[in-house]
């Protein structure tokens, strides 16, 4: 099978590409590294700032387009993020690629109308980036995303896209709940790629006899997404506390390379508090023998069938719960080694990039 992978978070897309190749299909990723993040890809389709880099980038897709057809799956990283153009034309290269290829299918793998959508709208879930059970979350990012897919042209464009794409997967619990309820006959939940090769030699040992390494990544200019800010308090709050037991490592804005190499030396990671779901940063620490502090519902198990592990510390989205949960850790640190192992199996059970990647290939076939 052709397939062409547009756009990229947080290496999904990558991550899935290496896996299709292994089963066999013919790849290619066409993305911008997701910015300075710097993940691979096949064809590098960057934007540089300013006129003149806008000129060249249109260019250069204008130029690229003819070698995006005849693929027999093009799956969108987002409905407006695939590519670095504005909606209304990122919708007509949408509708091209719908034209001159067999099917078309959208990711749901994170911010677009419908999850902002029923985030501020519909409110179904008991706390998300908008809201928590006791208070409204504002600042400028969720302010800006709220405006930009409720208020300008990319609502449009996300609601073209789901309607007539051949296909809509949710890569968390909080984006399968936005989609479902509007297109339940082609909306399916397929968990995010992990590499299990990765996995092997881990090491879970003790850590009662030295400090436990706390890992927190921060983007200097956008500390208040996902609730870093809160996090990195409570973290904070905890190692001033414990500063025998408990020692802080923060990585700011770095490459994945670097980043990874970071976390990997630490013991704990703390992601995402608005979160259900462990997403593809929590994946890689869980696999990489870590303890995740961040999103881990019952809601999230439950639809993943997992019925025994329960390898995330889920916190709720406040300070004093995650210092709570910090806490424990440093004071039962006995229970770190298990966590650390059950999130490894955890990992292997459901994020098996070749397992996935062949329940992408069995829902693309049910539609092609």
């Amino acid at each position: 099978m052709r397939i062409l992978l547009l756009g990229e978070f947080s290496n999904v897309h990558w991550t899935l590409a290496c896996a299709l190749r292994k089963l066999g299909n013919e790849v290619t990723v066409v993305s911008n590294g997701d910015w300075w993040k710097n993940y691979p890809a096949d064809i590098r389709l960057e934007r540089k700032q300013g006129r003149w880099g806008s000129i060249v980038y249109l260019y250069k897709v204008l130029r690229l387009l003819p070698k995006l057809r005849g693929y027999d799956v093009v799956q969108l990283i987002n409905s407006v993020h695939f590519i670095e153009l504005k909606a209304e034309r990122g919708v007509r290269i949408y509708d091209y690629l719908r034209r001159h290829n067999k099917r078309v299918f959208l990711g749901a793998f994170g911010y677009d109308y419908h999850y902002v959508y029923d985030s501020v709208v519909r409110r179904t879930l008991r706390y998300c980036d908008f809201y928590t059970s006791t208070r409204e979350v504002r600042h400028e990012w969720n302010t800006a995303h709220e405006h930009d897919w409720l208020h300008t042209f990319m609502k449009d464009a996300s609601i073209h896209i789901a309607e007539t794409c051949d296909g809509i997967i949710g890569g968390l619990y909080e984006y399968d709940v936005a989609y479902r309820p509007y297109f339940p006959n082609k909306t399916t939940f397929i968990p995010f790629p992990i590499e299990i090769n990765e996995v092997a030699g881990v090491e879970c040992g003790d850590c009662a006899s030295r400090k436990i390494r706390f890992f927190i990544g921060v983007q200097r200019s956008r500390t208040m997404l996902k609730g870093t800010d809160i996090m990195l308090r409570a973290l904070e709050r905890t190692v001033a506390d414990y500063p025998d037991r408990a020692e802080m490592v923060k990585a700011e804005s770095v490459p994945f390379a670097e980043y990874k190499e970071m976390m990997c030396s630490s013991d704990v990671l703390l992601d995402q508090i608005y979160s259900y779901t462990p997403a593809m940063n929590a994946l890689q620490a869980m696999s990489q023998g870590l303890v995740v502090v961040g999103g881990g519902e019952e809601e999230h198990y439950e639809l993943m069938g997992e019925k025994e592990l329960r390898p995330i510390v889920n916190v709720q989205p406040e300070e004093e719960d995650v210092y709570r949960q910090l806490e424990q850790l440093v004071l039962h640190p006995e229970r770190i080694p298990q966590l650390k192992r059950d999130g490894i199996e955890y990992v292997r059970r459901h994020h098996d990039s070749i397992k996935v990647a062949q329940q992408y290939l069995e829902f693309w076939n049910r539609k092609i």
